[in-house]
């Protein structure tokens, strides 16, 4: 069983960490502005279905044998920013194209985009591998606390990432005319593209 103690530092490392900008939360904050709340359900899915698995893999010890090679952190890296420069390119694309409609929903990011979302970013992996390295302790069942964990972690995931997609719903939402849809996907590619950098150069 773990320990008050522990559960209260894994709060506060876990909490800070999920909650703050970073690649993933923007995502989640663009879906839930395209897409609304329920519209982001199968993104959201596939994004904590990645966390859960990550969770896991790292908990089981897979994760760290891989992170003994410093070639997987280069390829997950660069993996990473592809994946982001073509959720960019899907975006530019989208606003190009001419909406004769005026009120057709713009295409959803799907179960399969949230997955890949949390699988190529380095921050989603560094995060979960330290987590499970401060808060397991080697001497008590490691499959228990790997599952207390993950459940602990899930559940924060969940909590902290609704407020980023329900504020991009409330933020972005409100602009729904093909101007606006279009400008938002030119405002949503150029984030794509900052955050590709950031994941590319640091």
């Amino acid at each position: 069983m773990i320990s008050w103690q522990i559960w209260g530092l894994f709060l506060g490392y876990a909490v800070p960490m999920v909650i703050s900008p970073g690649p993933g939360n923007t995502l989640l904050a663009t879906t839930g502005g395209r897409s609304g709340v329920w519209g982001s359900v199968p993104f959201w899915a596939g994004f904590e279905v990645g966390n859960l698995l990550l969770c896991l893999i790292y908990g089981l010890g897979l994760g760290r044998a891989l992170h003994d090679h410093p070639e997987f952190d280069r390829i997950l890296k660069w993996a990473g920013t592809v994946y982001l420069l073509y959720l960019a390119w899907g975006f530019f694309h989208t606003s190009a194209k001419p909406n004769a409609e005026g009120d057709t929903p713009p295409a959803q990011l799907s179960c399969r985009d949230g997955f890949f979302s949390v699988a190529l970013n380095p921050k989603i992996h560094s995060m979960i591998l330290v987590m499970l390295s401060q808060f397991l302790d080697p001497a008590a069942s490691l499959s228990g606390q790997v599952v207390q964990l993950t459940i602990a972690f899930m559940i924060v995931c969940v909590v902290c990432h609704f407020p980023w997609i329900y504020a991009g719903k409330v933020i972005l939402g409100r602009f729904r005319s093909e101007g606006a849809m279009r400008v938002q996907g030119w405002a949503f590619g150029t984030c794509m593209l900052a955050v590709a950098a950031y994941v590319a150069l640091t």
